[in-house]
């Protein structure tokens, strides 16, 4: 994958100096005004089988030493079977922010992504994308700095409201996440979709949903096929499961 757009670099430094915390929001507000969240490449029905293109996942952990650093394991895959995988190691430039993660994780994830070989059909990051305060969450960050169809996979609901319960969901299930009035996107705009990829065949217990936003270049009902069709029997799909694998043995 080759950088698109390299302003957009989720660096916390500027020309010798490091950037305020206004200046990264900044650049989120110019970031999202660029993202496409609609349909702009071919999703083919075969997308996460063996038959069908690969696809990309990225996830990070992190290292601990003189200075934290953001592991990065990138995996092209078809189906459940990994094709090409990649790791990049960047310093970790800011602590964790709720809304700034890109500035933290960006560097390390853009890359691992640029380090395949192979061009994958939609790339799956383990965050959030237009599901974020300023509609511009890490797989938007990675979406647009590469130009290339991104959906963000996020373990918990950074902000917006479900439409309406998520508890209990069945396997398939999606529930619509409304903008409301900590996103810039006018309120009631779907920005995303809470996402049922697994779920217990018990009263008692629950697992719960995914939290699916389009990142660049995918509307937001197709991010959740997508991770829909991408999802083998576990809570994350594929890509963003064997890439969270691989980034716990390079840490």
């Amino acid at each position: 994958m080759e950088l698109a757009c390299p302003r957009f670099l989720p660096t916390t430094d500027g020309p010798g100096r490091s950037r305020s915390r206004a200046e990264m929001k900044r650049l989120q507000h110019e970031l999202a005004e660029e993202a496409v969240f609609a349909d702009d490449f071919e999703a083919p029905e075969a997308l996460g089988t063996h038959s069908g293109p690969p696809v990309a996942g990225v996830d990070q952990a992190f290292r601990t030493g003189d200075s934290e650093a953001a592991v990065s394991a990138a995996v092209l895959v078809r189906g459940e079977r990994v094709v090409e995988r990649a790791s990049a190691v960047r310093e970790a430039g800011i602590p964790y922010i709720p809304g700034l993660l890109s500035f933290r994780e960006g560097e390390a994830v853009l890359a691992a992504l640029r380090a395949l070989s192979g061009e994958p059909a939609v790339t799956l990051v383990d965050g959030s994308g237009r599901v974020h305060f300023r509609e511009a969450g890490l797989a938007t960050h990675v979406g647009v700095a590469l130009d290339v169809p991104t959906v963000g996979v996020a373990k918990s609901l950074l902000c917006g409201q479900p439409r309406r319960s998520v508890e209990g969901l069945e396997t398939g299930e999606r529930v619509a996440i409304e903008a409301d009035g900590d996103v810039t996107a006018p309120d009631g705009t779907v920005i995303g979709y809470a996402v049922q990829t697994r779920q217990f065949d018990s009263p008692n217990r629950h697992i719960n949903p995914v939290y699916v936003s389009p990142g660049h270049r995918v509307s937001a009902a197709t991010a959740a096929d997508v991770v829909l069709g991408c999802t083998a029997g576990y809570k994350l799909p594929e890509p963003t499961r064997l890439a969270d694998a691989a980034a716990a043995d390079l840490r």
